[in-house]
């Protein structure tokens, strides 16, 4: 099982940028797959989830009206589109699943297989 994501780089605020994680492996039709950031000194936190039909989407806070989080099966590939961006959201964007079929949860622990993540920096 292996999740790459692409799609990071450098952007000034108010920019956007397109996230993609492309998953093989096995097919994640009907799984769970999310998004997470990490900042450097912070823990890793939820940004948004998507389930296996798209029906159920979450969101953190700090990126509801600005992100949207949306998933091809056919191409087992979620993808992350960021608007607005702001200094505050540079981090390592991680994508990662979670098989268990069991809501659509925002807790890390939660999610069985992770990407090596993504580097996104907005500049001020």
């Amino acid at each position: 099982v292996q999740l790459v994501e692409s799609g990071g780089g450098l952007v000034q605020a108010g920019g956007s940028l397109r996230l993609s994680c492309a998953a093989s492996g096995r097919s994640f039709s009907t799984d769970v797959m999310g998004w997470f950031r990490q900042a450097p000194g912070k823990e890793r936190e939820f940004v948004a989830a998507i389930s296996w039909s798209g029906s159920r989407i979450r969101y953190a806070d700090s990126v509801k009206g600005r992100f949207a989080i949306s998933r091809d099966n056919a191409k087992n590939t979620v993808y992350l589109q960021m608007n607005s961006l702001k200094p505050e959201d540079t981090a390592i964007y991680y994508c990662a699943v979670d098989p268990s079929r069991v809501g659509v949860p925002v807790e890390p622990i939660a999610y069985d297989y992770w990407g090596q993540g993504t580097q996104v920096t907005v500049s001020s």
